[in-house]
C-alpha cells in the first residue's frame, strides 16, 4: 500500500511537504489536497486510505521532528480538506494520528497538532463529534501545556469545538458526564478554568440536560469555590447561582445526591464555600419537601455548627433554614428518622459554641412537643447526656436543659430518676451544687411545681447513706426554701402546717429530710409556726451538735429572719403573751450564738423591741444580755401551741434525735480513722527513720577494736 501511495503522491511534493520553508510546505499540502480531491471524485477511497497511511506511518509516527511537526499533520489536514464531505468515512484513519501528536514531547509538534485537528474540525463540523470525549480529554491536558503557544491554540481549538458541540444533535451528554466527573478533582487553576467553561457553554444549550447531572459535577464546582484565583472562584460561583436558579425553576430535581454533597461541603474550612453550601442547603430546604426527609439529620448536622459561626452571613442563613427545618411536620412513617436526629443534637450537646447547644436544646423540645412517643422510645440514649448538660458553663443552656427534662419528667419515673440524678450529680460535684444548685432547683419548681420538685428530693434523701451529704443537700435546699420567690407558694402552704392537712402532709414530708441539719430543722419549724417543737429541738441540741457548721448556719437564719419572709414571724413579737414558744426559741438561739457575733447583736436588738405585756414579767441577772420569760398561769393557751395534736411532734422528735445521734457516731468513727491513719503514719515514719540510721546505731555500739588508741 505504501508503493501504491508514492506513485500517487509525487517524491517532490513528499519531500517539500517537510521543508523548513513555510512556502513550500504550503504548496506540497495544496498539491496533496487536489490529489485526494480526484481521487475522491473518482471514488477510489482505498487509494485515499493509502495516502492517509502514508501520512501517518512515514511522517506523523516519524523519528525525525520536522516529519512529525509538519509533513504529517499539515498532509493530513489537507487529505480531509481535499475530501470535504466525504471525509467522515475517513476520519477514524485521520483522528487518531493527530490525537497522539499532542502528547509529543516537542512543544511545536503540539502546536501543529492543535492547528491540523482545527482544519479538519472545521471540514468536518458534526461528524467530528464521534471523537469528543478523547478531543476533549487532548483539550483539558492542552489547557495547562506549559507552552504559551500551545496554549493559546488550543484556546482557538477548544472554541471551535464548542461551537460544534452547540449545533450537534448527536452530542451524547451521558458519554461525557464520566469523563467530565473524573476531571473535576484536577487541581490545576487552567484545567480548573476550561471544565467550567465547558459547563457553563454546554448549560447554555436547550437541548442538553446538564441539571440532571449536576450532582455527578457539582462537588468539583464547590471545591474550586476555594481556589486560590479568584477568577476561578467568580467563574465557580457564577456557574452554581446559575444551576441554583435552574434549580428554583425546574419541578424535577434530585436533592437527595445534591444535599449529601452540600452537607460536606458545609463543614468546609473555607468560608465562601460554607456560605455558598448553607445558601444552597436553605434553598433545597425550602423546594426539596419530602424527597430531603431522609436527609433531615445530615442537613441538621450541617446547620447546627455554623449557627456558631464567626462569619455573620453564615450564621444569619443557618438560623433561617434551621427554622425552616424545625417548622416543617414529617410522618416517621415516610422515613422521618427521629433517632437520626436525636443522634445529631445529642452530639451538638458537646459544641464548644453556646448558640449551637441552645439550638440543639431547641430541637429536643421540638421533637418531644411533635413526637413525644417517638422521642421517649429513644430516652435511654439521650437521657445521661441531657442530663450532663446541666454542668454545662451557659445559665442559658442549663435553663433551656431543665425545660426539656420539664417535658420528659411528665411522667412519675421520669421524675423520680431525673431528681434522683441531680441528687447523684450533686454528691459528686459539689461545685456544681454550690454555684448552679439554686439555680436548677429553682427553675425545677417553676416548671414542675415546687411542692413536688421539694416532696421528691426529701423522700430521696431521707434515705441518703452519705450523712455529710444529705446534711449539705438539705441545708441547700433549705436556704433555696428561705429565699427565692419562686417558692413563695409553698413557704404559705408550710404556714398552714398546724391548721391545714396540706400543709401538715407536706411538713411531715420535709422533715424527713431536713432532720438531717438541726438549723434546717429549725427553720422548717419556724416557717411552719411550730415554735414549741422549734424549741424542743434546741433544748435537744448536744455539745457535738454545737459546731462551726451549725453556727455558720445559724448566722445565716438570724440575718433571713431579717427579711420580708419572716416578717410575719417579727410582726407575732407584738403579741408576746399569744407567742412564748416564739420567744422561747429566739432566745434559745440567741444562747448558742457567740455574745461578740455580728447575729448575735442582730437578734439581740431584735429581741429589745418586743412589747412585754403585763403577763409577762422581766427578771435581769447580772449579766444583761440574757433574759428570763416566766409566764404567768392566767389560764390563756399560747396561740402556737394549738392544733399541735395534729402532728405528732414527739415522735418527730424522736426521729430527729436518732438521726443526730447516727451523725454524732459518724462524725467519731471519721475522727478515729484519721487518729488511726495519723498513727498508722508516725509508726511508718518511725521505721524509716530507724531504718535509715540503723547502720549508725551499729557502730556507735560496736566495742572498738584492739588497735584502736582512742581515749576510753
Amino acid at each position: 500500500m505504501a508503493a501504491d501511495a508514492l506513485s500517487i503522491i509525487p517524491g517532490a511534493v513528499l519531500r517539500n511537504l517537510s521543508d523548513k520553508l513555510y512556502e513550500k510546505r504550503k504548496n506540497a499540502a495544496l498539491e496533496i489536497e487536489g490529489i485526494v480531491k480526484q481521487l475522491a471524485m473518482a471514488g477510489e477511497h482505498e487509494r485515499i486510505s493509502a495516502v492517509i497511511s502514508l501520512l501517518t506511518n512515514d511522517f506523523t509516527y516519524s523519528p525525525q521532528t520536522n516529519h512529525r511537526k509538519q509533513g504529517g499533520l499539515i498532509g493530513l489536514a489537507a487529505v480531509t480538506v481535499g475530501l470535504t464531505s466525504e471525509a467522515a468515512q475517513h476520519l477514524e484513519q485521520i483522528v487518531p494520528p493527530v490525537l497522539n501528536s499532542f502528547l509529543d514531547q516537542d512543544s511545536r509538534v503540539r502546536y501543529y497538532a492543535c492547528e491540523a485537528l482545527y482544519n479538519i474540525a472545521k471540514v468536518v463540523r458534526g461528524d467530528f463529534i464521534i471523537y469528543f470525549n478523547k478531543i476533549f480529554d487532548a483539550l483539558c491536558k492542552l489547557s495547562a501545556d506549559s507552552d504559551a503557544n500551545v496554549q493559546s491554540a488550543a484556546h482557538l481549538l477548544d472554541r471551535l469545538v464548542k461551537d460544534i458541540v452547540t449545533e450537534s444533535d448527536q452530542f451524547s451528554i451521558e458519554e461525557f458526564i464520566p469523563l467530565l466527573r473524573e476531571r473535576m478533582n484536577v487541581l490545576n487553576p487552567y484545567v480548573r478554568q476550561f471544565l467550567v467553561g465547558w459547563i457553563t457553554v454546554l448549560d447554555s444549550v436547550p437541548d442538553i440536560d446538564m441539571l440532571g447531572f449536576l450532582p455527578d459535577f457539582l462537588d468539583g464546582l464547590f471545591n474550586m469555590l476555594s481556589d486560590s484565583s479568584h477568577e476561578i472562584r467568580q467563574q465557580a460561583d457564577a456557574a452554581l447561582s446559575e444551576f441554583l436558579q435552574e434549580i428554583k425553576n425546574s419541578p424535577n430535581v434530585d436533592y437527595g445526591r445534591m444535599a449529601e454533597i452540600l452537607v460536606r461541603r458545609a463543614g468546609s474550612t473555607d468560608e465562601f464555600t460554607r456560605l455558598t453550601s448553607i445558601t444552597w442547603i436553605n434553598e433545597f430546604v425550602k423546594l426539596g419537601g419530602e424527597q430531603l426527609v431522609p436527609y433531615y439529620a445530615d442537613i441538621l448536622g450541617a446547620i447546627l455548627p455554623c449557627i456558631s459561626d464567626e462569619e455573620e452571613k453564615i450564621r444569619v442563613v443557618a438560623r433561617e433554614t434551621n427554622e425552616e427545618l424545625r417548622a416543617i411536620k414529617a410522618d416517621p412513617t415516610e422515613g422521618f428518622d427521629i433517632g437520626a436526629i436525636l443522634s445529631i443534637a445529642k452530639r451538638e450537646l458537646n459544641s464548644e459554641h453556646e448558640a449551637t447547644r441552645t439550638e440543639a436544646l431547641h430541637w429536643f423540645f421540638t421533637l418531644l412537643d411533635q413526637y413525644r412517643a417517638e422521642f421517649l422510645a429513644y430516652l435511654n440514649d439521650i437521657f445521661d447526656p441531657l442530663l450532663n448538660a446541666l454542668s454545662d458553663p451557659s445559665d442559658v443552656v442549663v435553663l433551656l436543659v431543665l425545660e426539656v427534662h420539664a417535658r420528659i419528667a411528665e411522667e412519675s419515673h421520669h421524675f423520680h430518676h431525673l431528681v434522683s440524678y441531680l441528687i447523684c450529680t450533686f454528691h459528686n460535684n459539689h461545685f456544681l451544687l454550690e454555684k448552679r444548685g439554686a439555680l436548677i432547683v429553682r427553675r425545677l419548681c417553676v416548671l414542675l411545681g415546687a411542692e413536688k420538685v421539694y416532696r421528691e428530693f426529701s423522700t430521696i434523701l431521707e434515705s441518703e447513706v452519705d450523712l455529710d451529704f444529705a446534711s449539705v443537700m438539705v441545708q441547700a435546699l433549705n436556704l433555696i426554701l428561705l429565699t427565692s420567690t419562686e417558692l413563695g407558694e409553698l413557704r404559705s402552704l408550710l404556714k398552714k402546717s398546724l391548721v391545714d392537712s396540706c400543709g401538715k402532709d407536706l411538713f411531715q414530708s420535709l422533715y424527713a429530710s431536713w432532720r438531717h441539719s438541726p438549723m434546717a430543722t429549725i427553720s422548717l419549724c419556724l416557717l411552719a409556726q411550730a415554735y414549741s417543737h422549734a424549741s424542743c429541738v434546741i433544748q435537744s441540741l448536744g455539745e457535738e451538735d454545737i459546731n462551726v457548721k451549725f453556727l455558720v448556719q445559724l448566722d445565716k437564719l438570724i440575718r433571713l429572719l431579717e427579711t420580708p419572709v419572716f416578717a410575719y414571724l417579727r410582726l407575732q413579737l407584738l403579741e408576746p403573751g399569744k407567742h412564748t414558744w416564739l420567744l422561747k426559741t429566739l432566745y434559745g438561739l440567741l444562747m448558742l450564738l457567740p455574745q461578740q457575733s455580728a447575729a448575735f447583736k442582730i437578734l439581740r436588738t431584735r429581741l429589745k423591741t418586743v412589747p412585754f405585756s403585763e403577763n409577762i414579767k422581766r427578771t435581769s441577772s447580772a449579766n444583761p444580755y440574757s433574759q428570763i420569760l416566766q409566764v404567768t398561769e392566767d389560764g390563756n393557751r399560747n396561740q402556737d401551741t394549738q392544733n399541735y395534736s395534729a402532728i405528732n411532734f414527739p415522735s418527730l422528735l424522736q426521729q430527729f434525735e436518732h438521726m443526730q445521734l447516727q451523725h454524732r457516731n459518724h462524725l467519731k468513727d471519721q475522727l478515729q480513722s484519721r487518729k488511726s491513719a495519723s498513727a498508722l503514719t508516725l509508726s511508718q515514719e518511725i521505721q524509716r527513720y530507724e531504718a535509715a540510721h540503723s547502720s549508725s546505731l551499729s557502730e556507735i555500739n560496736r566495742p572498738p577494736s584492739r588497735t584502736s588508741k582512742g581515749i576510753l
